[in-house]
């Protein structure tokens, strides 16, 4: 147990360093949004839709950052404190175990919450970047927004949102385990649990014609819930991946039928 509660407080503390590279990537990548949603904003000759689709995906982006600024600020605050309070002192007993892992609970939480809000900052992005490279090839945009720049930074900042969702998910990991063990062994001595373990007398082997295959005596353990599958978001993600599929399939129809016309057919 107090190897799972090291883990926990060391992967913790990585936690700080991984989302502040996160941090600084985007805040690149913003700034030139804004500069970009500026120009972009007092350009009377762009067309009507496509700019206001960016204006409004890049204030989208601004309030998600916003959301996601206080609850990291505030994530890696009680993440110090737990750090600071059980690494260097790692409780012995039982309960005194159980006290840290109810202490860790809150954080589990919100870093399930923080994973979410990093998987948006970048599906956002992506999507300012996309409807920027639509309307790159206006001079006025072209000489405010480098494109290729662009497209490298938000490739560099995928690779650096995973490395912080791993990183977040693996200190919730090793707290899964401290759960795990505690809730089938709440006094942190062996005993029975279906599924898992069961301890048998030499009459019980008998009776089951000396088999020690553990499927005879340990049963079947009850259906577990998944924590880390989020159905809402699971359907956020498909709904979002829809209507950009619908917006692609409307422009290639367009694109297609007007090939049609400048053919004559």
């Amino acid at each position: 147990m107090k190897t799972y509660l090291r883990r926990v407080c060391a992967e913790s503390a990585a936690v700080v360093p991984a989302l502040a590279t996160f941090e600084t990537a985007l805040k690149d990548l913003r700034g030139r949004f804004d500069t970009l949603a500026t120009a972009v904003s007092a350009h009377a000759e762009l067309d009507a839709d496509e700019k206001q689709a960016l204006l409004d995906v890049a204030r989208e982006l601004g309030e998600s950052a916003t959301l996601y600024e206080a609850d990291s600020t505030n994530l890696l605050g009680t993440l110090l404190v737990f750090s600071q309070k059980y690494a260097e002192a790692l409780p012995d007993d039982n309960e005194t175990q159980r006290v840290a892992r109810e202490t860790f609970e809150p954080n589990a939480e919100a870093i399930r919450g923080v994973v979410k809000q990093v998987d948006l900052l970048y599906k956002l992005t992506t999507r300012v970047a996309d409807l920027a490279a639509e309307l790159a090839a206006d001079d006025v945009v072209c000489s405010v927004y480098d494109r290729r720049g662009a497209g490298r930074l938000v490739k560099q900042l995928d690779d650096k949102r995973k490395a912080a969702v791993e990183q977040l998910k693996q200190a919730a990991y090793f707290h899964r385990q401290v759960v795990w063990l505690q809730d089938r062994f709440p006094k942190a001595e062996l005993e029975a649990v279906p599924g898992l373990v069961k301890r048998v007398d030499r009459k019980q082997i008998e009776a089951a014609d000396w088999s020690l295959t553990p499927g005879r005596y340990v049963g079947v353990s009850p259906p577990e819930k998944d924590a880390d599958f989020d159905f809402e978001q699971t359907l956020r993600d498909i709904h979002t991946e829809l209507a950009d599929l619908n917006r692609d399939a409307v422009e290639f129809a367009t694109k297609i039928q007007k090939n049609f016309s400048d053919l004559g057919l």
